[in-house]
């Protein structure tokens, strides 16, 4: 469950609807979260509600084709997240922040850092990298086969699946919200994002994140291993890796805990952009 907060949309310059979402005293210090693949802002909302608890501001949006946000009309890419991201920042004026990204929302941070660095350079003080990679190990999928499996068509027979485990560490509510989530996303962005990953790589332009950095992966993770961390935590500058023992790709269910410490230890490091 997501703290109180406000509601609001903005428009992106290819006709995209985002869906943003905000909590937190105003004078708070700023941390902005990305949500995964077929996710949406409740994916966040045990760390939400522990940033907000502790007089950190939230700022958190539906990435396009996903929950309240459409997708628009330009190319699905991740390089596209990054440049909403961008024009997130922009629209609310947004400095000093810290920004956390899990699974795609990780990539699309990766995205506005090599397509807007000197953007980040001015706005961010600190980045959370959240069972995320800089490419992807995962089968590259045709779009044809991408939406056979998870377009549009497919919507009902998904809705009948019944939710699969997270490991140990995650609460059966968690569980579901994360198919629920699933389902609000609408099949074109299932199936685009599925092969947008698959042609991403982010590793020549790692370097662009010169801000402090934590990287979190958990060992059981098969969707973004821990060798995916491990290289960007080779080639992110100043980075730190902590691999969770026995923990999935659900860190936001998980291990909201450790999730939200990584991110007010740097929300509280002194030296502010």
């Amino acid at each position: 469950m997501l703290p109180d907060g406000h509601r609001s949309m903005i428009t992106t310059d290819d006709g995209s609807s985002l869906a943003v979402f905000t909590a937190g005293p105003d004078d708070g210090p700023v941390v902005v979260l990305a949500h995964c693949w077929m996710g949406g802002i409740k994916i966040w909302g045990a760390v939400a509600r522990r940033l907000v608890e502790s007089g950190h501001r939230v700022v958190l949006w539906d990435q396009r084709g996903h929950g309240e946000s459409t997708l628009g009309d330009g190319e699905i890419t991740v390089e596209r997240l990054g440049h909403d991201l961008q024009h997130l920042l922009a629209v609310f004026d947004l400095e000093d922040v810290v920004l956390v990204g899990h699974s795609m929302g990780g990539m699309t941070v990766q995205a506005y850092a090599a397509h807007h660095p000197d953007d980040l350079a001015s706005r961010v003080r600190g980045v959370v990298l959240a069972a995320t990679a800089p490419h992807s190990g995962l089968l590259k999928v045709r779009p044809r086969v991408a939406n056979a499996l998870l377009g549009d068509r497919r919507t009902a027979a998904l809705a009948k699946r019944e939710p699969g485990s997270m490991g140990p560490h995650a609460h059966a509510n968690s569980v579901r919200a994360t198919h629920e989530a699933m389902l609000e996303a609408s099949g074109s962005a299932r199936a685009g994002f599925l092969v947008a990953m698959g042609r991403m790589d982010f590793r020549p332009k790692l370097a662009n994140i010169k801000v402090p950095t934590k990287i979190l992966v958990g060992t059981r993770d098969r969707l973004t291993p821990p060798a995916r961390a491990r290289e960007l935590h080779a080639g992110i500058p100043d980075a730190e890796l902590q691999v969770l023992n026995g923990y999935g790709h659900m860190l936001p269910f998980e291990a909201p805990d450790v999730l939200s410490e990584a991110i007010t230890s740097l929300a509280a490091r002194p030296g502010a952009t």
